[in-house]
């Protein structure tokens, strides 16, 4: 889906909720105020009985974890997309092509890994881990670059997990970081396609 596709017309319980809550929470500020709003909002909204996401996000897809765009704002620009991560399925490190973006997850556990740039020359670029976690429903984090850098992971051997992302606009591409030697990892350009929502 380009930046011109049609705005996804996606309803479900408790939408107008989320979407005038995540109106509220960009309206807040600069980059870290808005964030902030933003992870609030989102923990809140995760424990909210009135929200409900689409039945088909809790349909994973066989051979990659799923995204699937469930609302984009045409007043402020930020675009929601809810993932599916089927047992195992996980990112390379990867970064959001500038973009902040504040994720929460709405369902089962996913483990998240920072990574910390500490150099690079090119296309090669040396990271280190720079500590993870295991986030269960209700857990929200923010990325604002260049603290970007991370990886996710559903690690459960049968459980699919979903989490809910907000991007400060639509992210249809990124660098991944594909492994060479050590710390080094050579960047590779990522287009990134929106599974159908349904």
């Amino acid at each position: 889906m380009h930046a011109d596709a049609q705005i996804p017309d996606i309803a479900f319980p408790g939408q107008d909720k989320l979407v005038s809550a995540l109106d509220a929470a960009v309206s807040a500020g600069d980059d870290h105020a808005i964030t902030a709003a933003l992870r609030n909002t989102l923990c809140r909204m995760i424990r909210d009985r009135d929200v409900a996401l689409p039945a088909c996000i809790y349909e994973p897809i066989d051979d990659h974890y799923a995204r699937r765009e469930i609302y984009r704002s045409a007043e402020h620009g930020y675009s929601v997309v809810a993932m599916t991560w089927g047992p195992g399925q996980g990112t390379p490190v990867h970064d959001h092509c500038g973009l902040w973006c504040v994720e929460g997850v709405w369902d089962g556990e996913l483990e998240i890994t920072q990574y910390e740039l500490l150099e690079h020359e090119g296309e090669r670029f040396r990271f280190r881990a720079a500590g993870g976690m295991q986030a269960g429903p209700g857990s929200a984090g923010s990325l604002i670059p260049p603290h970007e850098y991370h990886t996710i992971r559903n690690t459960s051997p049968d459980a699919v997990a979903v989490s809910v992302h907000i991007y400060k606009a639509p992210m249809e591409c990124c660098s991944m970081f594909v492994p060479e030697r050590g710390e080094w990892y050579a960047r590779q350009a990522k287009p990134l396609e929106i599974d159908e929502a349904h």
